[in-house]
């Protein structure tokens, strides 16, 4: 198996979420948990799912991902757009934001 994150849709917002390891919602894929087995990944989505019945995000999937240079990055390129911004932007993308937190946003 793949190394795999929970992302979903949040509902106050609309935005790109991802799971963190401890329950928590983030804008950011490099603060998701990250699954290396089915049992892990399955812990995970009953997690997000929680959160679904919540009323907190939409959607909840799991979605492969590598590791590059310490990054958490998806595979697929549908999911690399999503976790980065949009693609005819670049000036809008998440890379080029900095929050007011020094990067430790959403």
């Amino acid at each position: 198996m793949s190394q795999q994150v929970v992302c979903a849709n949040r509902l106050s917002d609309g935005l790109v979420v991802y799971l963190t390891p401890d329950g928590e919602w983030s804008e950011r894929i490099a603060r998701s948990g990250v699954a290396s087995d089915d049992e892990a990944a399955e812990k995970l989505l009953a997690t997000a799912r929680q959160s679904e019945a919540g009323r907190i995000v939409v959607d909840p999937y799991l979605i492969d991902v590598t590791e590059i240079d310490g990054e958490i990055r998806p595979v697929r390129y549908r999911e690399w757009i999503r976790a980065t911004g949009p693609s005819v932007r670049p000036d809008l993308s998440k890379q080029n934001y900095q929050p007011a937190d020094g990067g430790q946003g959403g």
